[in-house]
Order: C-alpha cells, then sequence, then structure tokens
C-alpha cells in the first residue's frame, strides 16, 4: 500500500521536532560530562546533584508560584470572556475578544518589552514576582479562553433555561448548572495555562528583575559546560511533567464533550 506524500511529510516534521527531545533523557543518564556519543555509562548522579541545588530550588519555587497565580487568575477571567461571547450578543463583541486574544498571535518578545516599558514608565513598579505573574496572566487568557469557549458553546442552554423556569436565579442557576458542567473544561484551561507559564521565558526575563525563575535560570546556566548535565536532567524532568500535564488537560477536555454530548473535534494530544 503507497503511503501519501502528505503522511510522509508529517512524519519526518514530527522527527524532526521531537528528536532533541528524545535525546534529553539519554545524556541525562548519561555518565560523561560532554554531550556527545558515544556515552559512557548510566548514571543518576545529575539527578541527585539537581535535588541538591539551592539557587535551583529557589528558582523552581519561584517559577510554581508564578504559574499557580498566574493560572489561576487567566482561567478566572476566561471563564468570564468564554461565557460572554458565547452566551450574549453585544456591539464590539468581535473586535473585544479579537483584542483578548491577540498576545496569542503576537511574538513574545514583543509583549515582553511591551510589557516592560508598562511596569517601569507608566505603572512605576519594581520588577518582582508580581510583575511576572501579570505577564503571564496575560500571555495564558488567549488559551484559556480557546479552551473554555468550546466548553460553553456546547453547553444547552435549555438546561439553564430550566432552571430558571423552576425557580433558581441567574447566579444560582450559573453556580449549581453551568459550572458543573463547564468544570472538565476549566481544569482543562488551567492545566493549559500552567504549562504555558512554568515554561515561558521571554516574558520572564524582561520581568523578573533579580528573582530568578526555571527559564532564566537554566538559560543562566548554558554558559558553563559543566552544568549541562544537570540541565538535561532538569529537561527530562520539565518534559516529562509537561507530558503528565498535558495528558490530564486532554482527558478533562475530553471528558468535558463526553458530558455535553458534543462532536469531538480535536485536542491537545
Amino acid at each position: 500500500m503507497k503511503i501519501p506524500s502528505l503522511k510522509i511529510y508529517a512524519i519526518a516534521y514530527l522527527i524532526f521536532l521531537y528528536a532533541p527531545i528524545f535525546l534529553l533523557p539519554l545524556f541525562a543518564f548519561n555518565d560523561g560530562t560532554i554531550i556527545a556519543f558515544p556515552l559512557k555509562g548510566f548514571t543518576t548522579d545529575w539527578f541527585a546533584k539537581m535535588a541538591e541545588n539551592d539557587t535551583l530550588r529557589h528558582a523552581l519555587s519561584n517559577s510554581l508560584i508564578i504559574a499557580l497565580t498566574s493560572s489561576a487568575g487567566a482561567t478566572i477571567l476566561a471563564i468570564f470572556a468564554a461565557r460572554a461571547s458565547t452566551r450574549y450578543r453585544f456591539k464590539g463583541k468581535g473586535g473585544i475578544m479579537g483584542l483578548i486574544l491577540l498576545p496569542m498571535v503576537l511574538p513574545d518578545i514583543l509583549m515582553g518589552m511591551s510589557l516592560l516599558l508598562v511596569m517601569l514608565e507608566v505603572l512605576k513598579v519594581n520588577l518582582s514576582i508580581a510583575t511576572v505573574i501579570l505577564g503571564h496572566v496575560i500571555i495564558s487568557l488567549p488559551y484559556a479562553i480557546a479552551v473554555l469557549q468550546t466548553a460553553f458553546a456546547t453547553l444547552d442552554q435549555s438546561l439553564e433555561e430550566a432552571a430558571v423556569d423552576l425557580g433558581e436565579t441567574r447566579m444560582s442557576t450559573f453556580r449549581l448548572i453551568v459550572l458543573p458542567l463547564v468544570m472538565p473544561g476549566i481544569i482543562s484551561a488551567f492545566l493549559i495555562s500552567f504549562t504555558i507559564s512554568l515554561d515561558e521565558f521571554i516574558v520572564a526575563f524582561f520581568l523578573a528583575g533579580n528573582q530568578p525563575t526555571l527559564p532564566t535560570y537554566i538559560f543562566s546556566q548554558l554558559r558553563f559546560p559543566s552544568a549541562i548535565p544537570v540541565i538535561m536532567a532538569l529537561g527530562t524532568c520539565l518534559v516529562a511533567a509537561s507530558i503528565l500535564l498535558l495528558s490530564v488537560a486532554e482527558f478533562f477536555r475530553r471528558r468535558g464533550v463526553k458530558r455535553t454530548g458534543a462532536k469531538d473535534t480535536g485536542g491537545f494530544l
């Protein structure tokens, strides 16, 4: 059976894209300090050294605080934006939603420079973890909205109307009927936002000041050849964590689609 050329192209593209990621664990468990073939032997020393690094732990702590806070903020704002865009009609809705979703297509370096100017020249605030959180909310919000728009759009509005007819208020209907039905989408949006924030480098580089985050710490260590194996071990852990989070997000997305009875048109995986 002849394989279509498009399929061959897709397979070659995926190999080119993900081959470097598959090399991470190879060198993370390699006994040598030089990142090159042939491999010298199996070791877990680099993971032990990673766990003993105080600066790395501080950067990881900062990144987790930023990721948890920004993803929670982005998800809450996305609930309101997705609800308004799918449930109501109002003047200028298309333009407003376009502006909200604009960070999804803007270059990250442009976002970082713009936010830096706003923080220093307009708001007159010192760079810290708080400024990174604000920046990550802005760049994570469009992705959370994209997930939640699907969840709200597939929701049967007759369920809300029936609840109101039976005496529930709009607020209690939203809390007792709508939120439980879209909860898988909310969890999925939170996990996607968390993954984006945890891995984001450019905005954090501009807005973190002297507070290290995990991506900026990794960048600072790349100039030291002796630190590369530890970075490989850290990269392996990050890839595993990202795959786990995306898998959980996809699980909840599919669960939400199944619950609402909508047609599954694709997802994250």
